[in-house]
């Protein structure tokens, strides 16, 4: 298994990225959080999963080792192959998985595209604990605000290569320009509307 790589950034699109180890191009599959905190032109280390089928070998990175753990995790549920198990971590955090599951929260699993009430139900009902509990709300002095996970989203997508303006209408278009709190475990879920809404304005 290669469980990291480690190299110079070549390309960020929107659902990869390749990265140069020992002069090799290593395509990689990943989550648009995770592909935000990479840069072209600079090193970067991503947490891995290779997936291996029968006409093709899959690599799909992650920005941490638990990130990849809950993706393979994810994927011992049946009727959850990577690329649905990728998505559930494009709209939530490792942590906000954990809530859903513990909680039985059906509608937070909804909101995966190709995952509707009965595959929420499977979810929940084989995942049991098996994701471990999720982190305690609140963090402390560790907290970060709401403010800053609106700015954390739109850094995201400065660093995808979007100009400064254009994010920020755009993250303004995803809320609707609401005041409400963004939540941490919201951020995923803002970032990837976000990335449609650009990339809609760019057809």
């Amino acid at each position: 298994m290669i469980a990291s790589v480690h190299g110079t950034v070549l390309a960020v699109r929107l659902d990869s990225a390749v990265v140069e180890v020992g002069g090799v191009g290593l395509l990689l599959q990943a989550t648009p959080a995770t592909l935000a905190g990479l840069r072209v032109g600079q090193p970067g280390r991503v947490f891995t999963s290779l997936v291996v089928r029968e006409n093709a070998l899959t690599l799909f990175g992650f920005a941490d080792d638990d990130e990849r753990d809950v993706f393979e995790t994810l994927q011992t549920v049946s009727g959850v192959g990577p690329r649905l198990a990728l998505a559930m971590l494009a709209v939530h955090t490792p942590d906000g998985l954990r809530r859903a599951v513990a909680h039985e929260d059906l509608a937070a699993l909804m909101r995966v595209p190709g995952i509707g009430r009965k595959g929420a139900q499977r979810i929940v009902l084989e995942l049991g604990e098996r994701l471990g509990a999720p982190a305690p709300a609140g963090g402390g002095a560790a907290a970060v605000s709401s403010a800053d996970h609106r700015e954390q989203v739109v850094e995201a997508l400065v660093g995808l290569g979007w100009p400064l303006r254009a994010a920020q209408d755009a993250v303004a278009s995803v809320l609707d320009g609401s005041p409400a709190p963004v939540g941490a475990d919201e951020v995923p879920g803002v970032l990837r509307a976000a990335l449609r809404s650009l990339g809609s304005a760019r057809a």
